[in-house]
C-alpha cells in the first residue's frame, strides 16, 4: 500500500463515519451502488479498484468536486 492510497482510505472511512455514523460498511456500500467486497478493498488503499468507485464515494459524500480538480493547473500571467 503506498502513502497514498493509505491516505485516501483513511479519509474516506472517516468521512463515511463522519456523515453516515449508523451506516455499517455494507449500507454505504449499497448507498453508493459499490459491491461490498470493492467497497472494503478501497477502505483498505487496495489499488486494484476503479476511479469510478471513487467517484461513487466522493458523490454521496459531497465531495466530487475535488475530482473536477485533481490535476488541474492554476493560471496565472506567467503560465498561459
Amino acid at each position: 500500500m503506498t502513502n497514498y492510497s493509505s491516505s485516501i482510505a483513511k479519509n474516506l472511512r472517516k468521512s463515511r463515519k463522519k456523515y453516515y455514523p449508523n451506516d455499517r460498511i455494507s449500507d454505504f456500500a449499497i448507498r453508493c451502488e459499490i459491491a461490498l467486497s470493492t467497497y472494503k478493498k478501497m477502505e483498505k488503499g487496495e489499488l486494484s479498484v476503479g476511479m469510478i468507485q471513487y467517484v461513487k464515494a466522493a458523490k454521496i459524500l459531497n465531495q466530487e468536486t475535488r475530482f473536477d480538480q485533481l490535476f488541474e493547473i492554476e493560471e496565472d500571467w506567467f503560465n498561459e
